[in-house]
Parts: C-alpha cells; structure tokens; sequence
C-alpha cells in the first residue's frame, strides 16, 4: 500500500526501521510484545503513516493543542466554535473539590479563562456515558462555584462590596469521539449549543454555556463530502485517520500540516511515543471497565425499575382483587339479608297460614257437632 503521508511528512519512518528501533531495546521490546496483537499493528500504522494518529488521545491532543506553549491553536478553534475571538489568559488547575463525579470516562480535560474573566472546560469523552446533561451541569455548577470564590476573594483583599455583576459566564465543551445515545436521534447534527430562554420572552444572563460536538455523526454527515470550511476543518483534523482525508485538510488549511509535523516529530521519538501510546491504553481498559461498570448499572437500575413498576402492577392487582372480594362479600351480605327477611316473612306468613288453617278445622268440628245436635 502506498504511503502517500510520507510525500507531505518525509520524517515519518518505515515499518521496519520502527521496528529494527523496538528490538534493539529490552525495554521497548517488552512493553510492545505486552501489546495485543491489533494495538501493535495500530501503533506501527501511525508511527509509519499507514494511518493518521488519534489527535484526541490525550497525550497527543495536550501536546498538539498545550494551551501553554501553542496557545494560539486552542485560541482559535475556541473562536470559531463560540462565534466570537477569545483569547485564553491562563490554564487553571483542576480542583480535587469539584461537585461533579470526578470517576467518568472523560480522557482530556483542560481548564481555561478568556481575558474577559470567562472560564471554559474543554473535555473529551471516548465513550458516551449516560446523562450527559446532568453531570455537565455539575460541570458547570463547579465553573461557577470556582468564579463566586475568586470573585468574593479579589473584592475582600481590595476591601470593596462583592457583586455578582463579578461573575461572567462559564462554557463547558465536550467532544464526543463515541456519542451518548441520545444525541442519535438527531443524526444530521453534531454541533449542539444551548440557548437559554424564557417563555415569556424575557432576557436574562444565566452564564452557563454548553456546546456538544459529537465527532461520530460529524463523521457520517461528511461521508463523500468535502470540508467546507474552517470548523469543518477542525472537526476533521480530531476525528479522522483517514490519510486521504487528512492530505485534503493539510492542502486546504496549511496551519494543520504544522500541527501534524509536530505529530510526527513526536513519533520519532521512540521511548516517548510509546509511553504515550502504553498510557492510552491503560487509559482505554480503565474507560472500559467503567463505561461496562456504567452500564451493567444503568441495566440494573431499567431492571429494578421495571420490576418496581410490575410490582407496583401486581399490587393494584390484588388491591382491585381485593376490593371486588370485598363488594363480592359486601353484596353477599345483602343478598343473604335479604334472603334471611324473605324467609322470615314466609316462615311468618306460613305459620299464620297455619294458624288460619287450624282455626277453620275447629270452626268446621264444632259446626258439625251443633249440626248433630
């Protein structure tokens, strides 16, 4: 197969000469035999440019995108998603407080605010996890937890009166490489912005911001397409390994044949690419494990609430059951109440009838003895 990388990038090396670099250290030797046989064949691929390297893995999109020392990648794709230009002032560190569940299947996580005070997570999720709206409005809830202290903090120490005027707005922006099941009902939309309003059409500044990118269906709404336009562009160069795809992008937006040069220096250096790509593995089992964990839970909580809505079911059963006994035995009663006056009223009417009886035989006896007489 024609490597047709290797005529834009000619640092990327042959198969074999990776290979002769693995053998020839104990070290990577034995870490790349502790690989699975496809895992081996997926590393030898992008090393050698049979197939474009994953930028969201972690290592590669933190070395690629470092908002530290490439700030101006990140700066820029984030203008082109929020439709307006930032420019990010600081990376912030993660606090170990957050309110949202720190045990998810989020893979890069970076924390950033914009000149304008503004902070924005950008997150990238391998595989959909369930409710996504409601831990990302935790996420959210965190941003603005941490903008209320540091804005109540700067006006104790510069002893003015806090306002909440101080806070701006939060942007939590999640790229989806396998998206949550309920983004599949919409399957010609990958790009998702909330936008928050009132029924009345009032207008205020709620300062949470959600953007979702689900690069699965972007990828399938540009089957036998061409890339049209920059966020297009961008949405290409994380999704795909495709090297046809990625000599188009390179050809029609150059500022990524440096992003992917950058890549392939990286692969030249053996030791390093290697612990990066060993790393995404752990990083993948331990996802795994937990995406399963997710969802044998998500199974046994549809499963426990099916059974509760069938015992729900059968109790109502046995309460109408129960209900028809009771007016079965309520009408019983009656029906043998009524039965009981009947019979009474017969037992009475016979007895007077007997009574009646007797007396006429006693009437016909005595008028017969006068007769004699």
């Amino acid at each position: 197969m024609e490597n047709k990388l290797r005529n834009y990038f000619p640092l990327i090396r042959e198969r074999k000469e990776v290979l002769k670099e693995i053998d020839e250290s104990s070290g990577l030797q034995a870490l790349f035999r502790s690989w699975a046989s496809e895992q081996q064949e997926e590393f030898l691929d992008f090393c050698t440019g049979m197939k474009g390297v994953k930028i969201l893995y972690d290592s590669f999109f933190k070395e690629i995108m470092s908002p530290e020392y490439t700030p101006g990648r990140l700066n820029h794709f984030l203008s082109l998603l929020l439709g307006k230009k930032v420019v990010i002032r600081q990376v912030l560190p993660n606090e170990g407080g957050r309110i949202a569940d720190e045990n998810t299947l989020l893979v890069t996580d970076i924390l950033v605010e914009f000149e304008d005070g503004s902070l924005a997570d950008v997150e990238i999720q391998k595989l959909g996890y369930a409710f996504p709206g409601e831990r990302s409005a935790c996420y959210a809830a965190d941003l603005l937890l941490r903008q209320y202290k540091r804005a109540r903090d700067k006006r104790n120490r510069e002893k003015g009166k806090f306002s909440y005027k101080d806070i701006k707005n939060v942007y939590v922006i999640v790229l989806f490489e396998k998206s949550p099941v309920e983004f599949h009902s919409m399957e010609k939309e990958y790009l998702h912005k909330s936008d928050w309003s009132f029924d009345t059409g009032l207008e205020l500044d709620l300062l949470q911001n959600f953007i979702f990118i689900t690069l699965d269906i972007f990828q399938k709404n540009m089957e036998n397409k061409s890339i049209e336009n920059e966020l297009e562009a961008w949405l290409m160069f994380y999704s795909t390994q495709d090297p046809e795809r990625i000599i188009e992008l390179i050809n029609k937006y150059p500022m990524f044949r440096q992003m992917y040069g950058d890549v392939y220096e990286v692969c030249r250096n053996m030791e390093k690419v290697m612990g990066m790509f060993s790393e995404e593995l752990r990083e993948m089992d331990r996802n795994t494990v937990q995406y399963m964990i997710d969802e044998m839970q998500a199974t046994i909580d549809a499963q426990s609430a099916a059974l509760e809505e069938e015992k729900k079911k059968y109790e109502e059963e046995i309460k109408r059951y129960e209900e028809e006994q009771k007016r079965h035995e309520e009408e019983q009663k009656r029906h043998d109440e009524e039965n009981n006056k009947l019979l009474e009223m017969i037992t009475a009417q016979a007895a007077a009838l007997e009574k009646a009886l007797k007396r006429i035989e006693e009437l016909e006896r005595k008028n017969g003895s006068d007769s004699i007489k």
